[in-house]
């Protein structure tokens, strides 16, 4: 399994068609992370909030989905991202009052344990930049794997690198050695050397990847970085 996963950030059904069929030719990449944005959690609004449309996954014999849900109260819409056929569901700590709670029914509604079942459904968290992981402890080693954020404002692409994001890795690594880790907002070809180094194994790569003229090209770039640099392997 490549550890880059291409980001997409659709504002229409539309755009989200237009961009997987750039994807679909393109070997080598089996998942793609859905960014889902509210416009109340962060904005702006995406797909399938940005307007009143069909909520569908398309290409679902092609692609396995992860959903990252920067919306608030994601337990009212992770239930009909999981029955449309998504494999991995991503929460922002920072969207609900009690993730322990989500976490805990989801568990229960599907039988999940964490690394168990994660060929089938994965449940992860995601931590802004400012957020520290300590109080979720518990929670964290529920989970499949962590999310770190490499920008500031989240929910929108072409931000600048946090560079505070690489000693945040590398606290969590030392913490939580077992624990998959990714990173999502910011990953470059000139970020991807400090991410692995300080400990990510997984990378969520948006606009240099999705937006390259030749994708294939492109993604062979930061697969060569990957075999390069080393990926984190616990």
């Amino acid at each position: 399994m490549s550890i880059i996963i291409p980001a997409v950030l659709p504002t229409s059904r539309a755009e989200l068609d237009q961009t997987l069929a750039r994807l679909a030719p393109v070997e080598g990449i089996t998942t793609i992370q859905l960014d889902v944005v509210d416009g109340v959690f962060a904005e702006p609004a995406s797909w399938p909030y940005a307007r009143q449309e069909t909520w569908e996954l398309p290409l679902i014999e092609r692609f396995r989905y992860e959903i990252d849900l920067m919306v608030q109260r994601p337990e009212e819409v992770l239930a009909r991202f999981i029955t449309l056929g998504a494999s991995r569901i991503t929460l922002h700590v920072e969207s609900a009052r009690s993730i322990a709670t989500i976490v805990t029914d989801f568990k229960r509604r599907y039988g999940h344990e964490a690394g168990f079942t994660s060929g089938l459904l994965s449940l992860g968290l995601a931590f802004s930049i400012g957020t520290d992981t300590a109080p979720y402890g518990v929670c964290i080693k529920e989970v499949d794997y962590v999310q770190f954020m490499g920008i500031a404002t989240i929910g929108k692409q072409d931000q600048p690198f946090d560079e505070r994001v690489v000693q945040k890795i590398r606290r969590f690594r030392r913490e939580y050695p077992s624990v998959p880790l990714q990173v999502d907002g910011a990953v470059s070809l000139l970020t991807v050397p400090k991410l692995l180094t300080a400990g990510v194994s997984r990378l969520v790569v948006g606009s240099a990847l999705v937006r390259a003229s030749d994708i294939s090209a492109a993604l062979a770039r930061f697969e060569a970085l990957g075999e390069r640099f080393g990926i984190y392997e616990h």
